[in-house]
């Protein structure tokens, strides 16, 4: 799910040139106006797929039978549908050229834990249960997109990747588009390269990542924003709260870390953010723990303020450790401490002279669209850091109440949304003359003369 805050540049226009032409081409395009239709028409069975893969579990971790329910729906669209190492489902769709795919992804997971009961269910215009719209939306948008395609007919000039991907909500710390990209991820300094499975194929050649995350239609987000997540682990001897006082207790560290923290002095410009999201130890009121841990989350649009934060919190923890434990009976006892990194979603942004970025305005200036640049934490943080072409869009509707039982979704007007994803798709991969498509259709090979039909 992405998480928002204000950015003041989403006012600014780009300065790359926007492809305003191509777009009104497209849009005059009677092929173009039959995906819309399909839209509007079958409105009804991408709400009931959204119930029907919202139902299935996908705690963290756990979303392959999500994945396996997807592809094989997939595959009834014709395409070439697989897992990877990371679980991702990836769906593939020639196009008249080979080489580098247009990317649309939709992440499989939710932040429920298995067991969770979900009662997906509609009533009245809204879809209701855990998950519906994050990401269940998204996961509609992406197979709607393929549908229609195939369903119009329509060849596109350059490959399609249709991607189902795991990890992105909380400790999944986005797995499955790390994959995707962990050909150019960068190697720590004299690392060994893990040998890759027999069964995982190379990296797909992605050219640009849309990434459909939650509703809505009118943000761009595409500035990620960085994040760090830590556990903390303080460990004691433990004891009997009469006859072992004086050994020095965890929680009395862990609860001066925590207010010390939280005086931390934090920049506004870049905004950056500390949060404690859970604490967690001791046995019972009469007893000195032998631990307790809690949970610390970072985030900023800037690397070195989160390098400059973690360094606070190592210090801060080494600190509340030796005041707890300065009042010890015996000098030996003393406490001990462990920082885990548990998560890390690096920063980065489009600059204002992306293709894409120019590509997504284009399409909004034609569909009427005031659309907002945003920053936030998707999927699209991986390609983004690599200086890649990425952005996340909302899959349409309307929605609240997300990571919670009561998550709700409204699919009213998301026809706007596949109308901006599918000018946006085309923009993208290209949309070949008429008779080149129908030649690809009837099975001939591109630059075939034969006469074919």
């Amino acid at each position: 799910m992405p998480f928002r805050v204000w950015n003041p540049w989403r006012s600014q226009p780009p300065s790359a040139p926007a492809p305003g032409g191509e777009i009104a081409r497209l849009a005059a395009d009677p092929r173009v106006h039959a995906l819309f239709d399909w839209f509007l028409r079958h409105e009804r069975d991408i709400a009931e797929l959204q119930l029907a893969i919202t139902a299935i579990p996908a705690p963290p971790f756990g979303e392959q039978p999500r994945a396996e329910w997807l592809g094989h729906r997939f595959q009834q669209l014709g395409l070439v549908a697989s897992t990877d190492a990371a679980g991702n489902l990836l769906a593939a769709r020639a196009g008249l050229d080979s080489g580098s795919a247009i990317a649309f992804s939709a992440h499989l997971d939710t932040v429920f834990p298995a067991g969770t009961p979900l009662n997906v269910r509609r009533e009245h215009n809204r879809l209701l249960g855990p998950g519906i719209g994050d990401n269940g939306s998204g996961l509609a948008a992406l197979w709607a997109l393929a549908a229609a395609l195939h369903d119009c007919s329509i060849v596109t000039r350059r490959p399609l990747l249709f991607v189902a991907n795991t990890g992105e909500e909380g400790e999944g710390n986005l797995r499955g588009v790390r994959h995707l990209y962990r050909a150019h991820l960068p190697q720590p300094s004299g690392s060994v390269p893990p040998a890759p499975r027999q069964d995982d194929a190379p990296p797909p050649k992605i050219d640009a990542l849309i990434a459909l995350d939650g509703a809505g239609s009118d943000s761009i987000i595409c500035q990620a924003l960085g994040s760090r997540r830590f556990l903390v682990t303080i460990r004691g001897g433990g004891g009997h709260s009469w006859s072992d006082y004086g050994t020095p207790n965890p929680i009395h560290a862990a609860a001066l870390a925590v207010a010390a923290l939280y005086r931390i002095a934090l920049p506004v410009q870049p905004r950056t953010t500390l949060n404690i999201g859970a604490i967690e130890g001791g046995t019972s009121v009469n007893t000195i723990p032998e631990s307790v841990t809690f949970k610390v989350d970072m985030r900023s649009s800037d690397r070195i303020c989160l390098d400059e934060l973690e360094q606070q919190l190592r210090r801060t923890i080494v600190e509340a450790c030796a005041e707890a434990s300065a009042g010890a009976v015996h000098p030996g006892l003393r406490l001990s401490h462990a920082i885990t990194l548990t998560g890390e979603r690096p920063a980065g942004e489009l600059p204002a002279t992306s293709r894409l970025l120019a590509a997504v305005r284009a399409v909004d200036a034609q569909l009427g669209i005031r659309s907002e640049v945003l920053r936030a934490s998707t999927d699209a943080n991986i390609p983004l850091s690599l200086g890649l072409e990425a952005l996340t869009l909302g899959a349409g509707g309307s929605g609240g109440g997300a990571h919670t039982l009561h998550e709700w979704f409204d699919p009213s007007g998301r026809a706007l949304a596949f109308k901006r994803l599918t000018l946006l798709l085309l923009l993208l991969a290209g949309l070949p003359s008429a008779a080149e498509g129908e030649s690809l259709a009837a099975g001939c090979e591109p630059g075939c003369e034969s006469g074919c039909e």
